[in-house]
């Protein structure tokens, strides 16, 4: 099978052999916009499009996570769960992918199973049938206890291998993790999961064989965030060592910190040989759609990266370089950006290499910052940065450096920190601690303050459609309104509707 428009139109070039069909699966409305928008996209954003996204043929379509429960309420006044509940009644035709981090919903801390647990069940119940479930120090038995409570509502789960560089992560390394999730009935696929776009050639020639040989007929998923330009080459060259699924975006949403385009890699698949599902037609409005919104917005589109060799020596997510730039301009210290970036391969090395994901990502930055700003290394430290030296998160990938270790448990909140290890209340505890029997109310109190809470229901229900207010042919529209005194106008097309008030 082939795509369903354009691709028969492609010259079949000589020694080219279809060698496998490739799936896909949409990130759009959930990397794209984490990484290009900082998950502000409210639903009304993109349910213009998301019942063509839905009828494009992705395997997958990825579509929320925790991070958005808490962005979308605190700074964008919406309710979540109204949010999510529209999105997925919109798109009946393919299954909807939730992300977790295993031992954490929201927060950067740490968050108690039961929440956790309770977080998986209520997005089944609110229509999502599929997850994709990491830990960045690969801790399976979170991954794995997770993976149960979703198969108990028949979801699908990808257990998800957390690449990175680093001398201990080695190829037997990730090999032997993941045996561990491959060997579960309740893990459907394996996702090799590249945050920073570093997997080149001769890495996925060695690793994905290897993988797959374990997988135990296990579909291997992967997905490579495009920060050094080589993710949509990296994606042919792992369909060819065993890759079957590949994670892209609408082009406005892709690349740069995103994932490749959705349309360049159709067409790559194609050229080299292989097949795949997608109604290639529907690429086009998606796509007009969401650049028009992310301007309207002010929000990044159509990003694009350059090669940095230095990118994978500290291999900080594209989202984190905005953080530092802004935390650095608070302090008036721009011109050390360069210092940071170096003082963050040094924290990440003598932390014992962890992947640079979240929540590690967020620690070593935050560690790298103070360091510069402050002057003196590690003299300000984190209570995250001690929990994670204590293990609370899991065993450290290689063991931190014994002085950094030893400055850090001398720190000044060190003991208290340690003397209150993360609780684990039970589901009945945590209804009792936030007065509630609603169990979505219950992951909202628990994870988001109060204050917060009021101010997204003060301000009215969820809009359904985003108004375009700064293009300029709706400024003509806004004038003509304004001359034959009309207080409302519709204007729709078959993928777009927008309302004008005056």
């Amino acid at each position: 099978m082939v795509g369903r428009q354009g691709s028969a139109d492609l010259p079949q070039r000589k020694g080219i052999v279809r060698m496998a069909h490739v799936e896909f699966l949409d990130e759009t409305m959930r990397d794209g916009q984490q990484s290009l928008w900082g998950l502000r996209m409210q639903a009304g954003m993109a349910l213009p499009v998301s019942p063509l996204i839905d009828k494009t043929g992705f395997k997958i379509i990825d579509l929320t996570g925790g991070g958005m429960l808490d962005v979308l309420t605190r700074y964008c006044k919406e309710n979540y769960w109204e949010g999510l509940d529209l999105l997925v009644e919109s798109m009946p035709n393919t299954p909807v992918r939730a992300g977790l981090r295993a031992n954490a919903n929201v927060t950067f801390g740490i968050t108690p199973k039961a929440l956790m647990d309770l977080w998986v069940r209520r997005l089944c119940a609110h229509g999502v049938r599929s997850f994709w479930i990491y830990d960045v120090l690969l801790g399976t038995d979170n991954m794995l206890r997770l993976a149960k409570v979703a198969k108990e509502a028949n979801a699908q789960v990808a257990g998800a291998i957390m690449f990175a560089l680093s001398p201990v992560h080695t190829d037997q390394y990730f090999v032997d993790k993941a045996k561990i999730l491959a060997a579960d009935p309740n893990v459907d696929s394996i996702l090799l999961y590249d945050t920073a776009g570093v997997l080149e050639r001769e890495r996925l020639k060695t690793l994905v064989p290897a993988l797959k040989k374990i997988a135990n007929g296990k579909p291997i998923e992967m997905h490579s965030n495009n920060l050094l330009g080589m993710s949509a080459k990296a994606y042919l060259d792992a369909i060819e060592f065993g890759v079957s699924v590949i994670h892209t975006a609408s082009r406005p949403m892709a690349n740069g910190p995103s994932v490749p385009s959705t349309e360049i890699m159709a067409k790559n698949v194609l050229l080299k040989g292989h097949t795949h599902n997608l109604d290639e037609s529907l690429f086009k409005p998606v796509a007009d759609h969401f650049e028009a919104v992310g301007k309207a917005a002010g929000f990044l589109v159509n990003q694009y990266a350059e090669y940095d060799v230095f990118s994978i020596e500290h291999q900080i997510p594209g989202g984190m370089m905005g953080t530092f730039k802004a935390q650095l301009a608070m302090h008036k210290m721009m011109d050390r950006l360069g210092d940071v970036l170096d003082e963050v391969a040094a924290v990440r090395r003598e932390l014992g290499y962890p992947g640079m994901a979240t929540p590690f990502s967020q620690l070593v930055g935050i560690q790298a910052v103070l360091n510069v700003v402050t002057g003196k290394r590690y003299g300000t430290i984190p209570d995250e940065v001690i929990q994670y030296a204590a293990g609370f998160y899991g065993e450290t990938v290689a063991p931190v450096d014994a002085n950094v270790l030893d400055q850090i448990m001398s720190a000044p909140r060190a003991k208290e920190v340690l003397a209150n290890p993360p609780q684990e209340p039970t589901l009945e505890d945590l209804k009792k601690e936030y007065g509630t029997e609603d169990l979505d109310e219950l992951i909202y109190r628990a994870t988001v303050p109060q204050a917060d809470l009021d101010n997204m229901r003060a301000a009215g229900p969820i809009k359904r459609t985003y108004p375009l207010l700064s293009t300029p042919e709706l400024e003509q529209v806004r004038k003509l309104m304004q001359l034959t005194d009309t207080a409302c106008i519709e204007l729709r097309t078959e993928e777009l509707k927008v309302s004008l008030r005056q």
